[in-house]
């Protein structure tokens, strides 16, 4: 079995955007995780209903933020509504190596092919061609799984890559984000159905 370690802590929310953008714009301020956490938790900065769902959706958003560089973060903070949506689209898939391999091996194709329909079978699929050779990923209990699924698809939608028809949406990027992507690897723009080369 493959021992890769898959993160799969997004069973609830979506792309958190509000709550993202406050996380960036508070480490921008003061330049230090821990007081951020301590905030954010201290005050609901995220406006959570139980505390441990604050703690849980606290660390949730700042560990997708932390995977940001200084540049992408001011961009987060600063950009507009569409570029604010592709860097969150960034920090999920530089969090969760799933996400960021169905992006790249399953809608990624289906845009080379110019098949733009994504269908949840499509998720089922890839999720199960991983399980079988990873045990963490085939231990999860059906309701997990379903709550993955359900997960990613909002997240898609809110990043406006899906349609509400679960249609593809080829996006176009803005030279600021190319940038500040490309400042750290440029082989991250491949995480958006895109048929432009940047």
């Amino acid at each position: 079995m493959n021992e890769k370690k898959y993160k799969v802590s997004f069973t609830t929310g979506g792309l958190y955007f509000q709550e993202a953008i406050k996380i960036a714009a508070l480490y921008l301020q003061c330049h230090d995780w821990t007081t951020v956490t301590e905030k954010a938790n201290k005050e609901n900065f995220l406006q959570a209903r139980t505390c441990n769902s604050i703690v849980r959706t606290s660390r949730e958003v700042i560990q997708r933020v932390q995977t940001l560089t200084e540049d992408q973060l001011n961009l987060l903070v600063e950009g507009n509504l569409t570029d604010q949506k592709q860097i969150l689209w960034l920090a999920v898939c530089k969090h969760y190596s799933l996400i960021l391999e169905f992006t790249t091996q399953v809608i990624r194709e289906k845009v080379f092919r110019l098949n733009f329909q994504l269908n949840l079978i499509d998720w089922d699929t890839f999720f199960n061609s991983k399980s079988e050779w990873n045990d963490g990923l085939d231990q999860l209990t059906v309701s997990t799984k379903e709550k993955l699924r359900q997960v990613v698809f909002r997240m898609l939608h809110e990043a406006d890559i899906l349609t509400r028809e679960n249609t593809i949406q080829t996006v176009v990027l803005s030279p600021r984000v190319v940038n500040v992507i490309k400042q750290e690897n440029g082989d991250l723009l491949i995480i958006y159905p895109t048929l432009e080369r940047y």
